[in-house]
């Protein structure tokens, strides 16, 4: 059977507003999991629809409690394997653990690497994520992935802002790609911030690189946890006559305070993506774009499967 006669679109559990976008925008009707725990927290999962021969697409980012959307996301895709599916494709729009793709010292893990061969284990044959932390782990990974870049949604959106001459700023050097990348779209010029990370989520930053002053500055990242990074980097930048900051970032994964952190540092403006299921008491000081769009296409291009309208799929 060919994957576009028959596509199942399977919502995680850990953000069922943007599978329902995904599956009504592909013309699907949504297969909802049902994910539960048992009373010492052990996970356990169903999909009650039809799996067998079918093209089963799970959309769960691995965002916080991520362990527990880690395992949902595996146990499903066994469950999907069990039921007789002809292929199972992980749409991850945040791949949790993507910051420990390097053994830094003996005895460390190699985290990321372990995490694809669990999910490859269980039965995915390909994955689907948008700006994995380290760019350099899609070759690691032991299934097919493709990485889709979140720029392509927010550029459209820092433009409407109206930013006379930006400067895009790189708040440390593991960003500096992504930050030429922006630097480049938006006709702009290019800073990066020296920092020191001395412990894990947390980072000093040392010194700007690049000429900031009376200039407004674009902060770019893959994601936001405490929102150190960013603010940090702001503080810098101010500290080098920098005018106004904005910052905008591909995954609100925010850990306790971050987002008031962040809310009260004095940012201009600031944007992120729906690519995690973002509280709604986090305010309206954050501009969130949908990333259905990038998803939508992947699964497409993967499936072979054409615009339709629900009406039509139905």
């Amino acid at each position: 059977m060919n994957c576009s006669d028959a596509l199942t679109i399977v919502a995680g559990g850990a953000h069922s507003a943007l599978a329902k976008a995904v599956a009504h925008e592909l013309g699907v009707p949504l297969a909802c999991a049902d994910v539960k725990a048992f009373s010492d927290g052990e996970t356990r999962v169903h999909i009650a629809h039809p799996c067998r021969e079918r093209h089963v697409v799970i959309l769960q980012p691995t965002s916080p409690p991520v362990n527990d959307h880690m395992m949902a996301l595996a146990l499903l895709a066994d469950a999907a394997c069990a039921a007789g599916a002809a292929r199972v494709t992980a749409v991850v729009p945040y791949f949790g653990y993507a910051r420990q793709e390097l053994r830094k010292r003996v005895g460390d893990p190699r985290s990321a690497q372990f995490v694809g061969k669990l999910l490859a284990s269980a039965g995915i044959d390909e994955l689907i994520t948008i700006d994995l932390h380290a760019p350099a782990l899609e070759s690691a990974l032991p299934m097919p992935a493709i990485v889709l870049d979140a720029e392509e949604v927010l550029l459209p959106h820092i433009r409407r802002w109206e930013v006379p001459q930006p400067v895009v700023v790189a708040p440390d050097a593991g960003g500096l790609k992504r930050a030429q990348r922006y630097a480049h779209s938006l006709g702009a010029d290019l800073a990066v911030i020296a920092k020191e990370r001395p412990r894990p989520d947390v980072a000093a930053p040392s010194r700007v690189l690049g000429d900031v002053r009376q200039r407004d500055c674009l902060i770019v990242d893959d994601m936001a946890t405490t929102g150190k990074t960013l603010i940090g980097a702001a503080e810098a930048l101010r500290a080098r006559g920098a005018r106004d900051v904005y910052a905008a970032f591909t995954h609100a994964v925010f850990s306790p305070g971050a987002a008031q952190a962040i809310a009260a540092a004095g940012f201009a403006k600031v944007v992120t993506t729906d690519s995690i299921a973002i509280p709604r008491d986090v305010g309206r000081w954050l501009e969130i774009v949908p990333v259905t769009p990038l998803l939508t296409r992947a699964i497409r291009e993967q499936c072979d499967w054409p615009t339709r309208s629900l009406e039509t799929a139905t």
